[in-house]
């Protein structure tokens, strides 16, 4: 099961709606917010989240969005 990690903190980002797109379509994932994940400076950066606990991050939520996907598909 892929297990997949984003910032609170990060929701500025967009990142928030990435979570629940990826939720509502794939029902066999494991999604966790946590407070903070320790990329503060990644985070201020730009969207990203943690996919089986490798960094993920992209310039938009939509591209960050589609990377997790590819990532989920190929597993």
């Amino acid at each position: 099961m892929t297990e997949i990690k984003f910032c609170e903190n990060n929701f500025e980002q967009g990142t928030e709606q990435v979570a629940d797109r990826l939720q509502s379509k794939f029902a066999d994932i494991s999604i966790e917010v946590e407070p903070c994940l320790g990329y503060c400076g990644e985070c201020a950066e730009g969207p990203f989240a943690l996919v089986d606990n490798d960094f993920v991050q992209a310039d938009t939520p939509e591209d960050l969005y589609e990377e997790i996907v590819d990532r989920i598909e190929r597993d």
